[in-house]
């Protein structure tokens, strides 16, 4: 089958591919798994820290990607509840224990045993996967295989961040860069809380016109301050700076919620900004996301399905997946347009 494999991380360049087109051996459904092909994947800010080797694989070569929807063409034993054809899609969370205490308590994100897709494991930048069938998801037949990508990642971590503020309908919610999660969360905050308002904070001029077209109360730089304090935040982005500037904008008893899998280690001088009296007194929070659980996927999916929920993609062939992953960033390097790129594989 055909691959991009990455056999060692590295820096993009002017003439870097870092993923290799290859075609490698299928890979086949084992106890409780399914064996998916591959329709699309869509590409994430993670998978360019997999790439680059910020997220550090447990081993090499190792094939990334982690939205991925496809057909089931193999059953492994012991698998009931699906059949061939079935169109299935593949998050992040790949598999976790299921008997540890935090996946007793649903929350199987912070497993000690969470394995990832397109990191731990192969993931979909290629025409086959498998997958524990556990950790499978019935695609709704209201979303195209392009439309259910990026719900899978973007979407669902998206999701679980909207939860872990608390929001209560009329709460003011910041948005803190306006790329793929956070375009997706600003219309699933419309949807569900209609009287709150919603201020974007992007350094890009367009990203923040794109987030007045989807209903923003107001858009402006990192630094402008917004019209009023607000009740929660997400930050999408992956540096420190936009939280130091930010949390001064949070109202008393405020939530950040930082929905990111890394912080850069090259403005860390930031963190030497925070101020007690103005930054967390008043009893201020600060949460962080990890990963997501299969149940975030599964509202989601539902609520995308229901609601219309829908992301914006481009799509490109799965050779292409180099070209998407080195695209240019914002300066401020907050989830871009790569992540609402869908690799396309029956091209």
């Amino acid at each position: 089958m055909r691959a991009m494999v990455l056999r060692q991380p590295g820096k993009y360049s002017s003439n870097a591919s870092l993923l290799e087109v290859t075609d490698v051996e299928a890979p086949s459904a084992g106890d409780g798994e399914l064996l998916v092909r591959v329709s699309v994947c869509a590409v994430c800010r993670t998978d360019l820290d997999v790439v680059e080797g910020r997220v550090v694989a447990p081993r090499y070569p190792v094939v990334p990607g982690h939205q991925v929807v496809g057909r089931v063409a193999g059953i492994g034993r012991g698998v009931s509840g699906f059949r061939e054809g079935d169109r299935v899609g593949v998050a992040w969370i790949n598999s976790a224990d299921r008997t540890c205490r935090w996946c007793r308590a649903g929350t199987e994100n912070l497993c000690p045993q969470f394995r990832s897709t397109g990191c731990d494991v192969d993931g979909g930048y290629a025409e086959y996967l498998v997958v524990p069938a556990a950790f499978a998801h019935a695609i709704p037949n209201e979303l195209t295989d392009t439309e259910a990508a990026p719900l899978l990642c973007a979407g669902a971590v998206g999701w679980r961040s909207l939860r872990l503020t608390r929001l209560v309908d009329g709460e003011r919610l910041g948005l803190s860069g306006f790329g793929a999660s956070a375009h997706l969360v600003l219309q699933m905050a419309r949807l569900r809380y209609p009287k709150s308002p919603i201020y974007v904070f992007a350094r890009d001029e367009g990203e923040r016109a794109f987030a007045m077209e989807l209903g923003a109360m107001w858009a402006g730089n990192f630094t402008d301050p917004p019209p009023e304090l607000l009740d929660a935040m997400i930050d999408t982005t992956p540096v420190w700076k936009p939280m130091v500037e930010l949390l001064p904008r949070l109202s008393p008893g405020g939530r950040f919620v930082i929905n990111a899998i890394r912080k850069s280690s090259t403005d860390q001088s930031e963190l030497l900004r925070l101020d007690y009296a103005s930054h967390l007194w008043m009893e201020r929070e600060i949460k962080s996301v990890a990963n997501v659980t299969r149940e975030d996927v599964r509202q989601l999916l539902a609520l995308a399905a229901e609601t219309g929920l829908r992301p914006t993609v481009e799509v490109l062939p799965l050779e292409s997946a180099n070209e998407a992953l080195a695209r240019p960033l914002p300066t401020w390097k907050d989830a871009a347009d790569i992540l609402n790129t869908a690799l396309n594989r029956s091209a």
